[in-house]
């Protein structure tokens, strides 16, 4: 099977690096400056288990573009682009791959599969769902990636999603396959509502899980998403170790009661953070409108509002780095305020 990872980021490396570890045959296609560095340094894989291998850059297979990498009747393409690039990476592919190729989503949010099949209809279009926090460090092992948090990939099941997750399995990528993807999808997307918060706080995922307000504000959020999935006739799956009508509350418990019952939920690297609040440490365009966003127009579509996560879209976007008042985050009970403003 030759895979093909549209989208060398964190997440993209991270899985295409456990690949190429277990024996597969993996191109990283990515931006120039992502590719140039691989290019140099190799690859290090890293997890919070203590996995720890390195990929030597005469072993990776690299392209900077789609129509640069070597593609054949077995490419399975593992699309990794955020969402606000799904749709010229599927114009890509209706142009370079053969009809019939095979892609695998592992992006945030839910409407990306559509957005392909939108756009490259002659493309098999298989949902997945990726669990757990990457992050992307340039250090003394050169170009790093690191599982922070844990879990198992999800996939839709088919045929061919069978001998993908013996490949990803074998590989050191647990991977389960699922009947219903939208409910695992919308399941994820619960817990992807703390990606702005994240943001927003400055804070490492671990310290701002740990404070109270923070965890309110998620609260919050959540619970406004699940009324209007109940609307639409969603029943959003288990993707965390509390079940999702459960977790608002969980959330809400005072601290000293928190760490104690949502022990799972923080274990994880103390440095981690949202990829959402390096994308406004860099000034890139965020995936706030797949995940709070479509929960905004799924509330439209049946009818209801859902203020909350349009206030947070709002915030998000009137966020601006390097300024005085933003290198801190904001507090807890700021966020609180500003959310019913």
């Amino acid at each position: 099977m030759n895979f093909i990872v549209l989208g060398a980021g964190a997440i993209g490396c991270y899985v295409g690096g456990r690949l190429a570890l277990g024996g597969q045959s993996v191109t990283l296609v990515g931006r120039p400056r992502v590719v140039d560095a691989l290019a140099v340094d190799g690859l290090t894989v890293t997890d919070l288990d203590g996995f720890n291998a390195h990929v030597d850059a005469t072993r990776l297979r690299l392209a900077a573009s789609l129509r640069e990498a070597t593609l054949d009747g077995d490419t399975v393409v593992l699309l990794c682009v955020k969402g606000g690039a799904t749709e010229a990476a599927a114009r890509d592919m209706a142009q370079v791959c053969r009809p019939g190729t095979t892609v695998v989503s592992l992006q945030n949010g839910v409407d990306n599969v559509a957005r392909v099949k939108a756009n490259a209809p002659q493309m098999k279009v298989l949902a997945g769902m990726v669990p757990y926090n990457v992050v992307l460090r340039q250090g003394h092992q050169g170009h790093q990636v690191h599982r922070a948090t844990t879990g198992s990939l999800q996939i839709q099941r088919t045929g061919l999603s069978e001998q993908l997750a013996s490949a990803f399995n074998a590989a050191g990528l647990p991977t389960e396959l699922s009947d219903d993807m939208r409910a695992v999808q919308w399941g994820k997307l619960l817990l992807n509502l703390n990606n702005p918060v994240n943001a927003l706080s400055g804070l490492p995922l671990q310290a701002q899980l740990q404070d109270h307000d923070y965890r309110c504000v998620l609260a919050d959020l959540q619970s406004e998403a699940l009324a209007v999935m109940a609307r639409a006739g969603i029943t959003p799956a288990k993707v965390a170790a509390v079940t999702p009508r459960v977790l608002p509350h969980v959330l809400r418990l005072p601290n000293w009661l928190f760490t104690r019952v949502a022990a799972r939920m923080l274990r994880m690297d103390a440095q981690a953070r949202s990829s959402m609040w390096d994308d406004l440490q860099r000034g890139r365009t965020t995936e706030i409108d797949d995940m709070c966003g479509a929960v905004v127009r799924l509330a439209h579509a049946h009818g209801r509002a859902a203020p909350l996560n349009a206030r947070i879209c709002e915030l998000v976007a009137q966020h601006k780095t390097g300024q005085p008042e933003n290198r801190q985050g904001m507090s807890g009970p700021q966020m609180r305020q500003a959310l019913l403003q």
